[in-house]
């Protein structure tokens, strides 16, 4: 399979890369580090997919901080909206054989304890600038896939983490402050905002064993959640991050750190995405913390 997928040198888009050249797939790849159009750019998104020709894309680009989302909500929105308008019009110019759109969970918001785990019916209620621009580039989607015909798949992954995880995300960062505090000169302390949020983990490498699989063999015009289907707590992570420092650390909570809106629970039903692919998350999350604090260590300087 030829396949095109854009954001590649992002966390997930180089291990999607990693995944797809291991399955013998055909790669290309558009992002900031290796070129490629701008995401604004229209006629060369339009140039682009139509030299490249391939069979698929996997559109992962965006402007994905929820902060930044919150510092500048124009910018947000024109890249994840905007741009996502430009990669299907190019699909849809190119004939594309199939699309894989990336949403997040995001776009659910605050959801009561009893609604969930969610279902992809569950209804949109976004509470940030990033959730907001993320489900409208959902609907640009389903207009892509009803009125131009265009094959569009979307997922909806919740929270991934896993090594190459940078620190604009909560398990990065807390992997990042957990390795500046445990080195010789470092202060011991760790900084942490709120940490009762309950959350569903996936690791990176197996939220992109399932984006493959969701492309090939998930309905068109559908939408997928990928998640472990398990609410795990910030608190959780962060302790088991300080239990696997090479020297003891402890947690100090920063003011600075907290969010405007934090949602307080949000867990998924990846049952639809098991039914259509037989997917599930194989790495147990113990492993993955080990892997992404190992990963930060080799990175250095707290992995920033």
């Amino acid at each position: 399979m030829r396949a095109l997928v854009t954001g590649a040198a992002g966390f997930a888009g180089t291990h999607l890369v990693a995944h797809l050249r291991a399955c013998g797939d055909e790669v290309f790849v558009t992002d900031r580090r290796h070129g490629g159009p701008d995401l604004l750019d229209g006629p060369g998104w339009r140039d682009h997919v139509a030299e490249l020709r391939p069979d698929a894309v996997y559109h992962l680009a965006a402007q994905a901080s929820v902060p930044a989302s919150w510092a500048d909500p124009a910018t947000t929105v024109r890249v994840n909206v905007e741009g996502t308008l430009h990669v299907l019009l190019a699909c849809r110019d190119a004939a594309v054989g199939r699309v894989l759109m990336v949403s997040s969970s995001d776009v659910y918001g605050q959801v009561p304890e009893a609604s969930q785990p969610l279902r992809e019916s569950a209804p949109l209620r976004p509470v940030t600038p990033y959730a907001a621009s993320k489900a409208a580039a959902e609907q640009l989607a389903v207009q892509a896939h009803l009125g131009w015909g265009l094959d569009v798949v979307r997922v909806r992954p919740f929270n991934h983490l896993g090594p190459g995880q940078d620190d604009r995300f909560v398990a990065g960062a807390l992997a990042a402050r957990v390795v500046d505090a445990e080195r010789p000169d470092g202060a011991g302390r760790v900084a942490v905002g709120n940490l009762s949020a309950k959350r569903d983990f996936t690791d990176v490498r197996d939220v992109v064993r399932a984006y493959r699989l969701a492309l090939v063999g998930g309905e068109a015009g559908e939408v997928y959640h990928v998640c472990s289907g398990r609410a795990v707590a910030i608190a959780a992570l962060a302790e088991t991050m300080v239990r696997l420092a090479v020297r003891p650390v402890e947690l100090v909570t920063d003011p600075a750190l907290l969010r405007p809106v934090d949602v307080p629970l949000l867990v998924g039903d990846a049952g639809r995405l098991r039914a259509a692919t037989g997917w599930a998350p194989e790495i147990p999350l113990e492993q993955t913390l080990c892997d992404l604090l190992e990963d930060s260590r080799r990175r250095g300087a707290g992995g920033r």
